[in-house]
């Protein structure tokens, strides 16, 4: 006969309570930030004390029109995503390659490439913009084009460590079979294991999009152009040189800082849930 399922006792019913609360309350506290962002940028007149982040009146999407009439947004915004979706497509690409044949492929020399590919993720960004920029600029004559603001992302070491973490975790049985039907690397590469790293995938590509869409110092340096300039530089430099003059500044910033965070939030949500699912089991049969 079938059990029947156990009552929840007081005390487990309370624990679930509190941390219901507790889970609640944290998310508010993550939260509010954004909806202060968004607020402020609908107020038409500043107002930092509390009472301003829960007005009842005065609301106008002006700040958006102020801020879109002295930074081209949609030209910005494009140049945004064409740098991110350049990186994206680098990352992505020379990280698939790169994890697989660490992980995968038998070479002399693997762990020493591998130890220095973790070395290079303790070198700080900024160490390198002097000799990246006396190369990409002067050397190679590429300032205010999408290539030069590119390039210097295009590999990164953090997706190659996720790629090869991945790829060791699928079962040896599925890469030896496909080589015994005669698949080469790559078409095991493209048949057997991308199918089965999508949350790899899908993960490498949210946390490389986070880096190059809120870039700032190295487009800003490349980028002399304003019609050539990600948003994020459009935006600090409507800061620098625009915001004394404008009638509400501390409105057009935050309007402009919920059309540069909107996109990064709006793949977070609508990926959210892929971060921890996976198709390994679904390779492997018996």
């Amino acid at each position: 006969m079938p059990r029947t399922p156990a009552k929840p006792t007081t005390g487990g019913r309370l624990a679930t309570a509190l941390r219901a609360v507790a889970l609640f309350g944290g998310a508010l506290v993550f939260l509010f930030p954004f909806y202060y962002m968004f607020v402020g940028s609908l107020q038409a007149e500043p107002d930092t004390s509390p009472a301003g982040a829960f007005p009842t009146s005065g609301l106008t999407l002006d700040n958006y029109r102020d801020i879109n009439a002295r930074v081209d947004l949609l030209g910005s915004l494009v140049n945004s995503g064409i740098f991110t979706g350049g990186v994206i497509a680098c990352t992505v690409v020379f990280g698939i390659l790169a994890g697989y044949a660490l992980a995968r492929l038998r070479f002399r020399g693997r762990g020493t490439l591998f130890a220095l590919v973790l070395l290079v993720q303790v070198i700080p960004f900024q160490l390198l913009l002097i000799p990246l920029y006396v190369l990409i600029v002067r050397g190679y004559g590429l300032a205010d084009s999408y290539l030069g603001m590119i390039l210097p992302f295009a590999i990164n070491t953090t997706a190659v460590f996720v790629f090869r973490q991945f790829f060791l975790q699928l079962p040896d049985e599925l890469f030896a079979a496909a080589r015994v039907d005669g698949a080469g690397e790559l078409r095991v590469l493209w048949s057997v294991a991308l199918p089965l790293v999508r949350p790899a995938l899908l993960t490498v590509v949210l946390l490389t999009f986070i880096g190059p869409w809120n870039e700032f110092l190295w487009p800003f340096l490349v980028t002399k152009q304003a019609d050539m300039q990600p948003l994020a530089v459009s935006l600090a430099n409507y800061i620098s040189n625009v915001a004394a003059r404008a009638a509400n500044p501390y409105g057009a910033v935050l309007a402009g800082a919920c059309v540069l965070a909107a996109p990064a939030v709006g793949l977070f949500l609508a990926f959210q849930k892929h971060f921890v699912s996976t198709d390994i089991g679904s390779g492997v049969k018996g």
